[in-house]
């Protein structure tokens, strides 16, 4: 084999590693990217934590937590917050309802996103439990109360981005899961 053939084949094994190492990285990025956002609270993006971090002491400076709830055209459900706006304690532990109803004749799984404005406050939103970590199956005509148990850490008041905030928007959008399997 010539000198030109080896190196032909030796840049296109390259090319294709190269090839097969971008299609990896692209089915990678999407839960990467989630991990990511969750450790620093990018794009409003909250974190899970347990009770054992609620802070001991909750300062007596408030903030409105507002709550906003959507549904997905393709998911025949009603979704609301019972009580749309709440002014917490930061530092304090907090829960807050929201209720969902099947308004079809079988029964829907749903999986709801998050996400909470402005920005900078969702790495200072911490959530303890949410019926957002888990898909929701609703049977026919089925309503349901579904919790959110929160709290806003104490630095928040301390940070030079975030210090003046004086609403937090936690915003839910709920999904069709795609799964025959499950009704959906």
């Amino acid at each position: 084999m010539t000198e030109l053939a080896v190196r032909n084949r030796r840049a296109a094994a390259i090319a294709v590693l190269i090839a097969l190492g971008m299609v990896a990285l692209g089915f990678a990025s999407v839960p990467l990217y989630r991990i990511f956002c969750q450790a620093t609270g990018l794009n409003g993006t909250t974190s899970r934590v347990s009770e054992a971090d609620v802070p001991k002491l909750a300062s007596a400076a408030t903030v409105m937590v507002r709550f906003d709830a959507n549904v997905h055209p393709d998911l025949p459900w009603s979704f609301r917050p019972e009580k749309p706006l709440q002014q917490v304690h930061i530092g304090e532990r907090n829960m807050a309802f929201f209720v969902a109803k099947n308004l079809s004749s079988r029964p829907i799984t749903g999986r709801a996103t998050f996400n909470v404005q402005p920005d900078q406050a969702g790495s200072w939103f911490k959530k303890i439990q949410c019926f957002c970590f888990t898909e929701q199956t609703l049977q026919p005509g089925e309503e349901v109360r579904m919790p959110v148990i929160f709290f806003v850490e104490p630095g928040m008041r301390e940070d030079a981005d975030a210090k003046d905030i004086q609403q937090i928007t936690l915003s839910y959008t709920f999904y069709p899961v795609d799964s025959p399997a499950k009704g959906g």
